[in-house]
């Protein structure tokens, strides 16, 4: 089939120049015999391949150029694509000769670590380009942020990637940040905020999720004041556990759980008093650890229903970067920072593909227009101005 293709693409550049003659009437453009064979690895192993000339009798310079087959190419373009998403799923620089072996024969012996380092080279471009996008084309509702660890080290501390993922108006989930930080720290998410806004993202959140142990909240307070704040349930929840008896901590978790599920605010507040209440007394640490971020933990109530679910916890970024702990540790000995924070690039690429719209995305168009929603649901003026003067 690769002969094939070449051949037509030959009779193709012939036929352009079928009308042109030389000084003896003769065809201007003829072919000229092959250049020497070649195989060209491809997923099903080499490919022997010879690639025809031409030759211009009238001293022109046409040369015949190969797309399936390109000058001096070995590999196909397929094959070269593939060697960075093994090493994304898990096969280290070093192994990766032995383990395409298996796949199209010896010949891959070839591929040495040096030529999958070059290759890998292709995503600090693409992520470089992606970093820098404008930003404006859409508006952004919601966002979540936290801080993905690795198994890296630099002068004694774990490297931190801060990533941020946003809705926009049509309720898709897409990483706006991906970005080197330090420890999480106020600076460095202030960095990335004000990054955001050199890049035209001007028109602040409705709200945020994150972690409350994270920087981030200061420096989101200086750059996008107006942006309301909502504490992650599941970090919140497993810190308060932290601070309990493993005796108690399973009884304390359907506590929380019956806070952050209650249908309207009124009753995880009434929930909220029962946990201080009980527990106040014989495990202070685990109560002051709730009851700092009561009003944040509960700023969803404000928002429609059908969002909720999305809006409790930092998951979308949890879940997608589950593996970079795994394949950190497996690979520090040559892992650099610079390939680590492409490497996680590549990791969210993959799983933004395969992210859904959130629910009730029709009512992002009321959150935008600044529409209040009570316990989820939307407040008709109408009615609760007729309640008040009742």
């Amino acid at each position: 089939m690769i002969q094939q293709a070449v051949e037509a693409e030959l009779a193709e550049l012939l036929a352009r120049y079928a009308g042109e003659t030389d000084a003896q009437g003769r065809s201007a453009v003829v072919r000229n015999g092959y250049l020497p064979e070649r195989a060209v690895l491809t997923g099903l192993g080499p490919v022997p391949v010879k690639v025809p000339k031409v030759r211009s009798r009238n001293g022109g310079s046409v040369v015949f150029r190969s797309s399936p087959v390109p000058q001096y190419v070995r590999r196909a373009e397929t094959l070269d694509a593939a060697l960075p998403w093994f090493y994304l799923k898990g096969i280290s620089t070093g192994q990766m000769a032995e383990a395409l072996a298996v796949l199209v024969g010896p010949e891959a012996k070839g591929l040495s670590p040096s030529v999958v380092s070059r290759l890998k080279g292709h995503w600090r471009d693409e992520y470089e380009t992606w970093r820098r996008r404008r930003l404006d084309r859409e508006r952004w509702v919601y966002v979540w942020a936290d801080g993905i660890y690795s198994g890296l080290r630099m002068e004694g501390q774990k490297l931190c990637t801060l990533v941020l993922v946003g809705v926009n108006d049509r309720g898709e989930k897409r990483f706006l940040a991906i970005e080197d930080g330090v420890r999480e720290s106020t600076q460095s998410w202030r960095e990335v905020l004000l990054d955001l806004k050199s890049r035209s993202l001007t028109i602040a959140p409705e709200l945020a999720v994150g972690d409350g142990a994270l920087g981030f909240w200061g420096a989101l307070d200086e750059v996008f004041p107006g942006t309301r704040h909502q504490r992650c349930w599941f970090h919140k929840s497993d810190n308060v556990q932290n601070s309990l008896p493993k005796n108690v901590q399973a009884k304390a978790k359907a506590a929380l759980h019956e806070i952050w599920m209650a249908a309207t605010r009124a009753d995880a507040e009434r929930a909220f008093d029962r946990f201080v209440e009980t527990c106040g007394a014989k495990y202070p640490k685990a109560v002051a650890c709730l009851s700092k971020d009561r009003g944040a933990l509960l700023a969803f109530y404000d928002f429609p229903a059908a969002h909720w679910v999305h809006l409790r916890t930092t998951n979308p970024i949890e879940s997608s970067f589950a593996t970079v702990r795994h394949r950190t540790d497996r690979t520090k000995g040559c892992v650099t920072p610079e390939t680590m924070l492409t490497f996680i690039y590549k990791l969210g690429m993959c799983a933004e593909k395969n992210w859904y719209r959130i629910r009730g995305f029709e009512q992002l168009g009321k959150v935008i227009e600044g529409v209040k929603f009570r316990d989820g649901i939307e407040v008709n003026e109408q009615m609760t101005d007729r309640r008040v003067a009742a």
